[in-house]
């Protein structure tokens, strides 16, 4: 076993322990001091910047601005919305105490924003020219979790909510299609690099008290799904309830429909479980802070390998890659490209004296760990390609898994067959109203129902729907 191997628990012999050596080792996070809560150490916190830039940028390409709401929410908004309140009641974290003094009424520590939102959305609301009002935050919430585990279930994590209102059904699902597709769908195909299945909710897998919910779902290295992000039609069920009304062009009085959308820093977990491998992270490179590392293995007296190196850097940076310089000669070399494999730098560029000597230095691709000696002068050009091979490689190898995995089934008696190893698809005729609380009742959830042509239904009543069927995170 080579000394990189024995790092890391391997996945095919616990999947759940690799998982946490990976977070552990690369050092992403550690577990914070109340239960459930956790550390994100500037590597992880790192990814998760990179995360935001892309996923921001695509939110107010759509028009959405960004605003900041409290933290702290009354507990009474948060039962005006029966269905809500009760969907979220077991995770609510209630403060009742503040100054030394118990309090008139107790706050809740914000588990979503529909509520606080919803009451200033009212405010700001008077007329049909004040609509769509369109906005997102990037916030932390919390939600008391049993069963926590970093990254995937935390009791606070990190997120952005985009909230909006609008002045007719269509326009508000419109624009709940459009955050599904044009953000969530377009970052993670082509920065995190991640195949996702799009497809609706079932009414018993809907978020609490939206009409409707788009998701995004991924298969991760184990065959369990993991839900990547989610897009709501909330109908009016809040605009009733907060009086989020607004004067027509023909001066009648309307309610407004709304949406409500998040991914959050659980997307952190994904890239770990769908891309990693037994050396560490994978990092596709779109996303990975750090594209390139270029590394002294060691220098001479003069030090004219760390000046190459340094100069060459400097190349990378002009043709625009994310590129780092490590010159810590007085760090065992093995020792640091165990650290670089452990935290998923997708290309790395060796120069020792014997490199330079020949004109050359040596790239190293994370994903395929192969060793090339390439020239100086073409390091630039090959580091380029490497990354853009990378970035493919990795959503081909994901997607040609997903695939393999998936099986197609007849009979609900072959679904937890299927699940073990991935996921089921096959008719939602077959399986809704007792075959899904069937399936439930042995783990096994409806993650989304789809067309027969893969796109997104608007509704689970739609005929000839496909239910797709796993164990989920």
């Amino acid at each position: 076993m080579s000394p990189r191997a024995a790092v890391l628990t391997p996945q095919s012999e616990n999947f759940p322990r690799w998982y946490q050596d990976v977070v552990t080792k690369a050092e992403l996070a550690d577990n914070g001091p109340v239960r459930g809560t956790m550390v994100i150490r500037p590597t992880g916190y790192a990814i998760w910047e990179q995360m935001q830039t892309e996923v921001d940028a695509r939110i107010k390409a759509t028009g959405a601005k960004n605003a900041y709401f409290p933290l702290f929410i009354p507990e009474s908004y948060m039962h005006r919305e029966a269905e809500h309140v009760e969907g979220f009641s077991p995770e609510l974290a209630v403060v009742t105490h503040g100054g030394g003094k118990q309090l008139e009424e107790p706050v809740v520590v914000r588990p979503t924003s529909e509520t606080v939102i919803g009451e200033f959305m009212a405010k700001w609301t008077q007329s049909y020219r004040d609509l769509p009002l369109l906005l997102n935050q990037w916030a932390n919430v919390v939600r008391w979790e049993l069963r926590p585990r970093i990254f995937l279930r935390t009791s606070e994590f990190l997120w952005q909510e985009g909230h909006t209102a609008h002045a007719t059904e269509a326009d508000a699902r419109a624009y709940a299609r459009r955050i599904l597709h044009e953000v969530y769908e377009d970052f993670l195909i082509n920065v995190l690099a991640a195949p996702v299945i799009l497809g609706c909710k079932s009414k018993q897998e809907r978020f609490a008290g939206a009409t409707n919910t788009f998701t995004l779902e991924s298969m991760m290295a184990d065959g369990k799904a993991l839900q990547m992000g989610t897009s709501h039609e909330l109908g009016q069920n809040f605009a009733r309830v907060f009086d989020i009304g607004y004067l027509s062009a023909a001066g009648c009085q309307e309610l407004a429909w709304t949406t409500s959308w998040a991914v959050s820093s659980r997307l952190i977990g994904a890239l770990i479980m769908m891309h990693g491998d037994d050396n560490g992270l994978r990092l596709p490179p779109k996303l990975a802070p750090t594209q390139a590392l270029v590394m002294v293995v060691k220098d001479t007296e003069s030090g004219e390998v760390t000046a190459a190196a340094n100069k060459l850097r400097e190349a990378l940076a002009g043709a625009g890659v994310r590129v780092e310089l490590d010159d810590r000669v007085d760090t065992p070399f093995g020792r640091r490209a165990v650290d670089a494999e452990l935290k998923g730098v997708p290309v790395r560029l060796e120069l020792g004296p014997r490199d330079l000597a020949e004109g050359n230095v040596v790239l190293v691709r994370r994903l395929v760990g192969d060793k090339t000696p390439i020239t100086l002068d073409g390091a630039v050009a090959a580091t380029v390609n490497a990354l853009e091979d990378g970035q493919q490689a990795l959503f081909d190898q994901a997607l040609r898994s997903r695939e393999q995995r998936t099986a197609d089934v007849d009979t609900l008696a072959e679904v937890p067959e299927a699940v073990a190893v991935g996921w089921a698809r096959t008719s939602w005729d077959l399986v809704r109203g007792d075959g899904e609380a069937r399936l439930a009742g042995q783990g096994i959830t409806v993650r989304c129902l789809t067309r027969s042509d893969d796109s997104v239904p608007d509704s689970e009543d739609e005929p000839n729907l496909l239910a797709y069927l796993a164990r989920a995170y």
